[in-house]
């Protein structure tokens, strides 16, 4: 019971923080993004959880900003392309799949993946008694 109430806080606040990210980058938001925050943001803590600490700081946000990418471009799929609710289109942006990612995008998530990672070791460590973070870049 005590997994899943840790599980079902860290899933509101990712969802929580991905609104918060695009309503300050594009200024609007839906649902369905709430959703896909959440479970960025429980994956990506996951990566320490399989992996300790000792893997480097940079490969953590390349495999972050990967699940980020895939996960997007999965919820794309679903809310765009197939239930078209056009939340988003990226067809005018370079290197783009679909139109639901881009190269730009991914490496935005790369860069923003560290804020993520940090702030779900630290809750795990304040909140849930869980090992305290320790990072190295390389």
């Amino acid at each position: 019971m005590k997994n899943i109430l840790k599980y079902f806080i860290l899933f509101s606040l990712g969802g929580i923080f991905y609104i918060i990210i695009e309503l300050l980058w594009r200024g609007y938001s839906h649902w369905s993004m709430f959703i896909l925050g959440g479970l960025c943001f429980v994956l990506i803590g996951v990566i320490n959880e399989f992996y300790t600490f000792d893997i480097p700081l940079f490969i953590q946000m390349l495999i972050g900003a990967f699940i980020i990418t895939v996960l997007e471009f999965i919820t794309g799929c679903i809310v765009n392309l197939w239930l078209g609710l056009d939340v988003w289109d990226y067809y005018d942006m370079p290197m783009n799949i679909l139109g639901q990612i881009c190269l730009p995008y991914t490496i935005l998530w790369f860069l923003l993946s560290p804020v993520c990672i940090i702030v779900d070791d630290y809750l795990r460590y304040i909140f849930f008694n869980e090992e305290k973070p320790h990072y190295r870049f390389f």
